[in-house]
């Protein structure tokens, strides 16, 4: 079973129960396993189911402290999209971001069609907005280390009291502050899911010829390729690449794409 896995019990008593029955899921957020430290590339790596029945991901991130990370963002996004899951983008530690950096990446994502939220924990802006986009919905909260997530649902909803971590100053990145994932109910209809910070993330399940489709804006160009199959790196007649060589479709993102799909390849490589 995973957080969020409805379940239908019979009571033994006030206070104990038996599970007699896993309901089916609406849906459910995973990735590949992380390797342990050393592994190779070979054989297919175990299914890491992070929630079950989610109405939304919240996934966050940091302007700086760490420095905003689109590539760790875009491999979510794919898993979010994998699971048919909507993903909306918090932005957070605007209060560090005297040069308007964020405003490049606001810009960016919002075009896509993602919900972006600026916030600060620490000033108390942003918090609002979020939080009404957070009622009466089963939301997950998902990011790297260090982006302030646990600071932010703290600053959403005060009697959480999750313990906060600090930044390195050796590596600027964050330390783990949550372990487990837990879900935590915040009113009648509202529920948030939080879990622990992640350095790296694969997406599970997912063939090469089908990653394209999780990237949103591939989906009007994807059909006009010369190939079915096309992994829109090589192939000619790439309909994708086109578009990205007239700055259709955003280089960074594109960028991100041949990234993840270079993890297919290392892990078919023998």
């Amino acid at each position: 079973m995973a957080v969020g896995d409805r379940v239908r019990i019979r009571l033994a008593d006030e206070r104990t129960g038996v599970i007699e029955e896993v309901l089916p899921r609406k849906n459910y957020l995973s990735r590949k396993a992380p390797r342990k430290k050393g592994a190779s590339f070979r054989g297919e790596r175990l299914e890491q189911i992070v929630a079950a029945n989610l109405d939304q991901l919240v996934i966050v991130t940091s302007v700086l402290n760490p420095k905003f990370n689109n590539r760790l963002l875009d491999r979510i996004l794919v898993a979010s999209e994998s699971s048919e899951i909507t993903a909306k983008i918090v932005i957070n530690k605007i209060d560090l971001d005297s040069n308007d950096e964020r405003s490049q990446w606001r810009e960016l994502y919002s075009q896509l069609g993602y919900e972006v939220f600026e916030t600060s924990a620490v000033r108390k802006r942003g918090l609002k907005e979020l939080e009404t986009a957070l009622g009466g919905k089963t939301t997950a909260f998902w990011g790297a280390s260090g982006v302030g997530k646990s600071s932010l649902l703290n600053a959403l909803f005060p009697d959480l009291n999750l313990k906060v971590g600090e930044i390195s100053d050796y590596s600027k990145k964050g330390r783990h502050t949550t372990v487990t994932v837990s879900m935590v109910k915040i009113n009648e209809t509202t529920w948030v899911v939080d879990t622990p910070g992640i350095r790296e993330i694969e997406p599970y399940g997912l063939r090469k010829e089908d990653l394209g489709h999780m990237f949103v804006e591939f989906k009007p160009f994807i059909h006009d390729c010369k190939f079915n199959s096309c992994t829109h790196y090589h192939e000619p007649g790439c309909a994708v690449v086109k578009a990205v060589e007239l700055g259709k479709i955003d280089k960074k993102r594109y960028v991100s794409y041949l990234n993840i799909l270079g993890t297919f390849e290392e892990e078919n490589t023998y």
